[in-house]
């Protein structure tokens, strides 16, 4: 539930940096996209929300483990090995975005060969990526692997019972599915539940947990069809009558919901006007935090950023534990120049999640406005590491480089500064500041040959730049 498609005429160019790398989603009730969400002990796993045609649909992938934090593998002396397992990770979670399971997996296992502990950032997703592809052989495998190093949670139990349910193990599904729904990790396992009950047999049960899913997550409609399936086959006819009019009920709401955002949004493209503030504000549903976001959205690429404001806050306020909730708003305060208040929200998703690229990307860009170079650079240099094909964050990465090592230079740190210049220059291996100012370090330091190197660099950039005039 990103968004900024229709930002980038109307804000900056570190918004546009920013904007340009999220990652956009949305909601519609009629069809599921999984997406990531984190569980009690910040485990990577999946939940259900859904997609909308207004923006593009994306899955979130973020987690914090039991292993190094980011902030521990950025300060690791191996650099260049942690570097690659970054770009791998993002990578893949960029592929599992995009649905390319695939491709997905192919960046887990590489990043794995590179760092066979990253069981919760590299393993896990790895065996979703496998489920998703129906590789159920090999998704198993790879959840008995993470299974072993961390021992049972919710999370792993619910994709068991899953895989379970698709090779018809009812009797095992059960097991697994109840020792997830102890602390459920997404709002359909108690419809799981119910299911594998229900073809176990069990209807007794099966009629509780899908009951109970009905009332967890009203807005999925499979719960009182399966439930009125059941009422049929027992013969309560009147029960499955309702139970079937609730289903269709369910549906003409998700079918009306779905038509009110495409109206909101066609009558704010005609323009803000009255009778469009009047059509979406039909979404302002104080205890929904999808509408909400919906509904500060929709106004968000339309300019309205005071009108978006209150809707995600509420949304975020509803939903503390999401991170493109908290994206959202972070996003909407940044175009209104509330910079300060844009941090907060970004800087605890940062710590909960800190392998997801555009929350990265948009707290350096605060950080930046802010006047902060040094955790600037730090988000910075974390979001390019997560994604090292943005060029707008190496931009912005590179301007904080030279920032900073002008602050080192001043303050005596000749050996920092250079380190920030040699970054800088690998960043933009055609621009002269980086080399010119370590010239002048060389030089004033005694080290000829190092600023003669530096010098001979200059040279062939001036020679190359005349030639390209």
């Amino acid at each position: 539930m990103f968004y900024c498609a229709k930002a980038k005429s109307s804000i900056g160019a570190e918004a546009r940096q920013v904007c340009g790398s999220v990652l956009s989603a949305a909601i519609d009730y009629d069809n599921l996209l999984r997406i990531a969400a984190i569980s009690e002990k910040g485990l990577l796993t999946l939940r259900l929300w859904q997609k909308s045609p207004l923006l593009f649909p994306a899955l979130l992938l973020a987690t914090t483990l039991f292993g190094q934090t980011a902030s521990q593998n950025q300060s690791s002396p191996k650099v260049t090995a942690n570097e690659s397992v970054e770009v791998h990770l993002g990578k893949g979670y960029e592929a599992l975005k995009q649905d390319r399971y695939d491709d997905a997996a192919d960046q887990f296992r590489a990043a794995l060969a590179i760092d066979p502990t990253l069981i919760m950032r590299a393993r896990f997703p790895l065996a979703i990526a496998l489920f998703e592809k129906h590789k159920n052989t090999e998704a198993r495998h790879e959840l008995e692997t993470v299974r072993r190093e961390v021992g049972e949670r919710p999370s792993i139990c619910y994709y068991f019972g899953r895989l379970d349910l698709e090779e018809q193990n009812y009797k095992s599904a059960v097991g697994n599915l109840n020792k997830a729904i102890a602390k459920p990790p997404f709002p359909d396992t108690a419809y799981f539940l119910g299911f594998a009950y229900l073809k176990e047999g069990s209807d007794e049960d099966a009629e509780k947990w899908l009951k109970e899913a009905a009332k967890r997550n009203p807005e999925d409609s499979r719960a009182e069809y399966q439930l009125a399936l059941l009422y049929k086959r027992e013969g309560r006819e009147e029960e499955a009558k309702q139970a079937f009019s609730r289903t269709k009920e369910q549906r003409d709401q998700s079918n009306k919901l779905s038509q009110l955002k495409w109206d909101c949004a066609h009558e704010l493209d005609r323009g803000v006007s009255e009778q469009a503030i009047t059509v979406c504000e039909q979404l302002d549903n104080p205890d929904d935090a999808e509408m909400l976001a919906t509904l500060g959205i929709l106004y968000g690429q339309h300019g309205e950023l005071e009108r978006a404001l209150k809707p995600l806050l509420r949304a975020a306020e509803l939903s503390p534990q999401s991170p493109q909730m908290q994206y959202n708003l972070a996003f909407t305060y940044y175009r209104l120049g509330r910079f300060a208040d844009a941090r907060a929200p970004l800087a605890g998703a940062v710590e909960r999640w800190p392998d997801l690229f555009s929350v990265n990307a948009l707290f350096g860009a605060v950080l930046w406005k802010l006047g902060e170079a040094q955790p600037a650079y730090e988000a910075l240099k974390r979001a390019h590491q997560l994604n090292a094909d943005d060029s707008s964050t190496a931009d912005l990465l590179y301007t904080a480089a030279l920032e900073l090592a002008k602050k080192s230079e001043t303050g005596g740190s000749d050996a920092q500064a250079l380190s920030y210049l040699k970054e800088a220059a690998s960043l933009k291996p055609a621009a002269p500041e980086p080399h010119q100012q370590m010239l002048t370090i060389y030089a004033l330091s005694g080290h000829g040959d190092l600023a003669r190197a530096e010098q001979q660099k200059l040279d062939q950039l001036a020679k190359s730049s005349n030639n390209q005039n």
